[in-house]
């Protein structure tokens, strides 16, 4: 169901071409209805002077965090066809005559009506009503960055989104800590509002980001606290410039990307320095060739338990039935920030790091059998991940929420507000 909400995400973001962009630019709001489920979305078309056409697109009911690519864009006459190869989706639609609707249906395994209308100030779904500021800080040649400012008075603290998400995503959740603090929120580069560079997608590179903004708001030793993959920048940060931040806070944001022990490994990591090797060894001289062979031999035994690994947490989930689809395709940017994962230490900072252990399944809440396998598997990757990560960094405060979700911070808010809340107030 969400992959087939978040396919509208970009509904017109190329389309439209024969018309006039009076025509078509600005916002445009429709509702997906599945069932008794309704999902009211936003698109804002616009296009530049001598430029394509673009789009942003939000969920009224989901958060403005998600844009799918759309791959292939024709406009015969007033007939829209778009396919999203992310998602494995299709939406076909009609341009009207009146300029203020679109009529079409979008195609997710099964066909679904949906259709746009054109936003009015007074017919306007209201985006975001968290109380915060918005700037844009840049970081880069050509690279802004969406930063939320809350407000709050002590200590600043600067909340960094998971993979695919926005800082908006902390839109309820950072209100709740601004009593004591001054809290801040950052769109990483290629989300969002967010600028969205060919490169610059590395693991420090994004957590230089991060340094960019600190300075650019004139920040006295922030806490960083990241959801998910933003693990990486609080480590990239913490292990190479420890004397600009207070501490780090890591919201199920612990694992191989931000925390690299032998024991658990990391699938991604170790993969792709498998890759670099094979490419070392490709285009080196004898010598270097041999030192790339002598790596791959290491990468490859670590890689062989990686695999081991993966396979026992596969065959541990329940059966599904097969799609005809085929799999959802990332965008470059995903794919990026996944390639230009690093291998990280020796993060001498105070540390706060709260684990999902074992994670919430809602969908085998009827299934205790397949329950108990899933929980088994978590305990085995995730348990054994947070051992690495205590043994690493043994000052490090370890947190673990039984059957949390992977957003701890929204399945378990007044556990993590009293957790973060503790940790801020007893730094020095």
């Amino acid at each position: 169901m969400r992959s087939a909400i978040l396919c509208i995400a970009v509904l017109a973001a190329t389309c439209l071409t024969t018309l006039h962009a009076q025509d078509v630019a600005g916002d445009w709001q429709g509702t997906l209805i599945r069932g008794d489920k309704h999902l009211r979305a936003v698109l804002h078309l616009e296009k530049a002077a001598d430029g394509p056409w673009s789009a942003r697109f939000y969920s009224i009911d989901q958060g403005p965090d998600t844009a799918i690519p759309v791959n292939a864009v024709t406009l015969q006459g007033a007939t829209l066809k778009l396919t999203l190869d992310w998602v494995g989706g299709s939406y076909e639609g009609k341009v009207n005559a009146d300029g203020v609707s679109i009529t079409g249906t979008w195609t997710h395994g099964n066909s679904l009506p949906l259709n746009f209308r054109r936003a009015t100030r007074e017919t306007a779904w209201q985006r975001d009503a968290s109380p915060h500021t918005v700037q844009f800080v840049t970081v880069d040649t050509g690279v802004r960055l969406e930063v939320l400012d809350w407000g709050g008075s002590g200590r600043p603290v600067i909340l960094l989104a998971g993979l695919g998400n926005t800082a908006h995503v902390f839109d309820d959740f950072a209100p709740k800590l601004v009593p004591d603090h001054h809290v801040y929120g950052i769109t990483r580069r290629g989300f969002g509002e967010s600028g969205v560079p060919a490169s610059g997608y590395t693991a420090d590179r994004l957590g230089d980001d991060v340094l960019a903004v600190i300075d650019a708001l004139r920040l006295d030793r922030p806490v960083l606290a990241g959801h998910s993959i933003a693990g990486e920048e609080l480590s990239s940060v913490g292990s190479r410039h420890p004397e600009k931040i207070a501490g780090l806070i890591y919201l199920d944001a612990a694992y191989g990307y931000a925390y690299y022990g032998q024991a658990p490994g990391d699938f991604q990591i170790d993969k792709t320095e498998l890759q670099r090797g094979l490419e070392r060894f490709q285009r080196g001289n004898i010598r270097s060739q041999i030192q790339a062979l002598e790596q791959i031999q290491q990468s490859l035994s670590q890689f062989e338990k990686d695999i081991q690994k993966a396979l026992r947490n596969l065959r541990a989930q329940p059966a599904q039935p097969e799609s005809a689809l085929p799999p959802p395709e990332a965008p470059p940017q995903v794919r990026a920030i996944l390639d230009g994962e690093q291998k990280y230490a020796n993060i001498r900072v105070p540390i706060l790091a709260i684990y999902a252990l074992p994670h919430a399944e809602p969908g085998l809440d009827n299934d205790p059998t397949a329950r108990a396998a899933a929980d088994a598997a978590d305990l085995e990757t995730t348990g054994t991940q947070a051992r690495a990560f205590e043994a690493g960094e043994p000052s490090a405060r370890v947190v673990r929420l039984a059957h949390a979700s992977h957003f701890v911070f929204q399945s378990n808010e007044a556990d993590v507000l009293r957790e973060v809340n503790a940790f801020i107030n007893g730094l020095r």
